[in-house]
């Protein structure tokens, strides 16, 4: 190994030990009361040694979304793509919505709980939440080609629906809202299939979603924790 491949995984190693300790500080802690100087004595760091890594807390927050987000997309094609009927396809990729609050809650939380965290503005950074976007309405109207749902369905407004069901559902558990003997996948599930029931059913949705910024839209906003399309 090349003195310079030691010092690029050195590098790393010190990058990852920050982005873990902030996430776990973070949550427990909260966002806004955390400090920089606050991560620098979990890690075992000076102050100034970290700002060599991360030039604020905010952008440890942005490497934060962005390793979150990616894993999202990962595990939403992945699902997306182990099933052949545009219809069960299309139902798992919001499932795995859910099962991303369940295995990773500290993302989870960051992402689309803490309401303190800055504001994600910058589109090209954070391009894989276009992607992830249109993935999701991409097989809506797949699943509305094949006759799943009614040709007329307004598949942005249906989106913000199914993304609802599943994130109250998620985040009721992440927060604690649920009596101890209250299954909260269960409750996933079922408010998951009652919003396809409805959309299946011809419901006419009053909703209407603002429009979603494109790859080389860079002045636009986005949604989630930080993206902000729907406020």
């Amino acid at each position: 190994m090349s003195i310079k491949e030691r010092q690029d995984r050195e590098r790393t190693s010190v990058q990852d030990a920050i982005l873990h300790a902030a996430r776990e500080l973070f949550v427990s802690e909260g966002y806004r009361t955390v400090s920089m100087r606050k991560i620098a004595e979990r890690v075992e760091y000076s102050p100034a040694a970290i700002y060599g890594y991360f030039a604020s807390k905010d952008e440890i927050f942005f490497s934060l979304a962005e390793e979150g987000f990616r894993m999202m997309q990962q595990a939403a094609r992945a699902a997306v793509a182990a099933k052949s009927d545009p219809l069960e396809a299309m139902r798992a990729g919001f499932w795995a919505y859910y099962r991303f609050s369940r295995e990773q809650p500290q993302y989870f939380e960051l992402m689309f709980v803490d309401r303190s965290v800055p504001q994600i503005t910058d589109v090209k950074r954070f391009g894989v939440l276009v992607e992830m976007w249109h993935d999701a309405t991409q097989s809506l109207s797949r699943a509305v080609e094949a006759g799943a749902f009614p040709p007329a369905l307004d598949v942005r407004a249906a989106f913000h629906v199914l993304w609802a069901a599943v994130h109250g559902a998620a985040t009721l558990h992440l927060c604690d809202r649920l009596a101890p003997d209250e299954d909260a996948d269960l409750l996933a599930a079922d408010t998951l299939d009652a919003a396809i029931a409805g959309l299946r059913s011809g419901l006419r949705l009053s909703f209407v979603p603002s429009p979603f910024p494109c790859h080389d839209c860079a002045s636009d906003r986005g949604t989630a924790a930080g993206v902000d399309h729907a406020s």
